[in-house]
């Protein structure tokens, strides 16, 4: 158990606290975290598994500032975990993610208060005294030590963790549990709902309701449609272009009409038949 809590909280300090210090980069989202996850554990197909159903909920979900609602990274990998471990599949997973997920935004804003902020006003100091190496020292001592923390979570929770919540979910009893997978196996049309509602136009909606159609009525593969998408993408993409070509020219055309010639023959010519 001591190996799969550090391969757990290993995953997690360099994808979520990776994320933090590279910028933007989607290393903490559970399509990423889960697969290594179950890579490092020895059941990748289920951390493949695990990664798709979660990012579906999550999907929706990114943080910017202070507008926060989970944290899906600390629960992608513990999710994943249990999930692998206890022999759960994907609905213990997705049942154990949104609680984790709410958990671990809380101990990361926690954290941020608690070490990030005391230690951060020595930036100020060390940039008024123009010392760049000092100043570099605390950035990353700063980021090492607030991550390594929060990384302790999942070693914690995965070391002692595991037999806790295989007893508890033995507990449950089975009309529950079929509750809660049928809950989580909706949780997915939820996220996707979250992002529709993010990203809809009226414009585009008219692939969203192709793609439907393809899937459900005429049961072509998933990976048929995804080169589909490429497909029509890449034709939309050289129209769009080639407007933006047949524009440039019209309006390069209208602007010399407008200009006069600096030939002087030629300007003569212009004012006789202005």
């Amino acid at each position: 158990m001591l190996y799969e809590a550090i391969a757990v909280a290993l995953v997690v300090f360099l994808t979520v606290g990776g994320q933090e210090l590279l910028g933007f980069t989607m290393l903490g989202r559970p399509i990423v975290i889960a697969p290594l996850v179950g890579l490092l554990l020895g059941d990748l197909q289920t951390g493949l598994l695990v990664g798709a159903a979660l990012e579906t909920i999550f999907m929706g979900v990114v943080n910017i500032g202070g507008a926060a609602a989970a944290e899906p990274g600390l629960a992608s990998a513990l999710a994943a975990a249990f999930a692998i471990k206890l022999g759960g599949g994907t609905e213990y997973a997705i049942t154990l993610a949104l609680p984790l997920g709410i958990i671990g935004l809380q101990i990361k804003q926690l954290l941020y208060i608690a070490v990030v902020a005391p230690l951060s006003v020595k930036f100020d100091d060390y940039a008024k005294a123009g010392n760049a190496k000092a100043y570099t020292r605390l950035h990353f001592g700063i980021w090492g030590l607030n991550w390594g923390i929060y990384s302790l979570i999942p070693f914690f929770a995965i070391l002692f963790g595991a037999k806790a919540t295989e007893s508890a979910l033995k507990l449950i009893p089975e009309v529950i549990m079929h509750g809660l997978s049928v809950a989580g196996n909706l949780l997915p049309a939820v996220g996707m709902a979250m992002l529709l509602k993010m990203l809809w136009d009226n414009k585009i909606a008219t692939y969203f309701f192709l793609g439907f159609i393809v899937i459900a009525y005429l049961k072509v593969p998933l990976i048929a449609v995804s080169a589909l998408a490429i497909i029509i993408a890449v034709i939309v993409a050289q129209n769009d272009m080639a407007l933006k070509t047949l524009r440039d020219k019209i309006g390069h055309g209208v602007k010399s009409l407008g200009q006069k010639s600096t030939d002087p023959k030629q300007q003569e010519v212009d004012d006789f038949y202005a």
